[in-house]
């Protein structure tokens, strides 16, 4: 069996884009221990870090085909890193001011008047929308057309002047991206509804 620790990371990026999942296990290995020290720099809680490492490297294979890499594979990793740290922070910004929405909301006094299962509903509905808002632009796009104005994915194609191919990826891409931040009780809730 090859031994894939002995090729440089230009190599391993070669046999990624391939799809070599051996490629792509060995700079997982190469790097995961690398970047989350890093995160955890930047991240108190381990459980953060591993959920953005995880982000970072499911990202990598499913971008496989399509990465420019202009400088080197780890100077890549570090700015994927950064970029879903960042992310992460401005999600918690969306979080904070639901919160602080719903508080004052549920001072009011229509609150009473509304029955349990409305005021979740609605709060349900605020976390999934702010989720979706915070996916990436392009991908939150595609994503709406095809899920809030029920386009197919080749009008959607049209309408954007990109391939279907690329419609389908994104929708995908963004369906796991919420559903690893929504939770999966959360996400089978946003998809009966959708």
């Amino acid at each position: 069996m090859e031994n894939y620790a002995k090729r440089s990371d230009m190599e391993l990026l070669q046999l990624l884009q391939n799809g070599d999942r051996l490629a792509y296990a060995e700079i997982f290995e190469r790097y995961k221990f690398i970047l989350h020290h890093h995160a955890l720099k930047k991240l108190p809680y381990r459980e953060e870090v591993q959920d953005i490492i995880q982000e970072v490297f499911t990202t990598l294979w499913t971008k496989r085909e399509s990465i420019q890499i202009h400088t080197n594979l780890s100077g890549y990793l570090y700015t994927s890193l950064k970029h879903s740290i960042l992310d992460h922070f401005s999600r918690q910004k969306v979080r904070a001011k639901y919160v602080e929405s719903m508080k004052s909301f549920s001072a009011h006094e229509q609150v009473q008047l509304l029955p349990d299962h409305l005021i979740r509903e609605k709060q349900l509905s605020a976390v999934i929308e702010a989720e979706i808002n915070a996916l990436p632009e392009k991908m939150r796009m595609v994503f709406e057309l095809s899920r809030k104005t029920h386009l197919s994915h080749r009008e959607i194609a049209e309408q954007l002047g990109i391939s279907e191919k690329t419609v389908n990826r994104q929708v995908s891409n963004a369906l796991k991206i919420l559903r690893s931040r929504l939770g999966l009780l959360t996400y089978l809730i946003f998809l009966i509804k959708h």
